[in-house]
């Protein structure tokens, strides 16, 4: 673009900061330094792994993001559960800044997969504009599950 120094990229990502909720968009050549919450000020996470949530979180993160969230709704009893996390991690990274990555604690947190009508884990959900787009229960294999992401995102 005219007036802007060259070697720059523009392509922004958007990152959730873990302390206070807050959406930050940072541009994929940023300044200088770790990135830091507008809001918050606190260390800002860009590598897209996965976020643990609450219901409150969870509900705050659903209606005010500004990219998709997908959301694994999992306990730390289920072995499927413990399969599918170096998945989602896989996966939170390969969507670092284009989708947002969160986790919800069904047994500590149990009203989000009662609301939503959960009856298995682990259950993934897409949320786009505030809206569910997509489903799935059971663990994909690490190349379909960043598929199916990209697919819904």
């Amino acid at each position: 673009m005219p007036g802007q120094p060259s070697g720059l990229l523009y392509v922004t990502g958007m990152f959730r900061c873990a302390h206070c909720g807050a959406f930050n968009r940072i541009p994929a050549t940023p300044p200088a330094g770790a990135p830091t919450c507008g809001r918050c000020k606190t260390g800002l996470d860009v590598s897209g792994a996965p976020q643990a949530v609450d219901a409150d979180g969870l509900a705050r993160a659903i209606a005010s993001s500004p990219v998709p969230v997908l959301v694994d709704f999992w306990a730390p009893w289920c072995g499927p559960c413990r399969m599918a996390a170096p998945i989602l991690e896989q996966v939170g990274r390969a969507q670092a800044g284009r989708a947002v990555v969160l986790k919800v604690n069904t047994e500590d947190h149990p009203e989000p997969s009662a609301r939503l009508g959960i009856r298995g884990i682990p259950t993934f959900i897409v949320f786009k504009e505030g809206r569910e787009v997509a489903r799935q229960s059971g663990v994909l294999p690490a190349p379909v599950m960043t598929q199916w992401v990209a697919q819904h995102a």
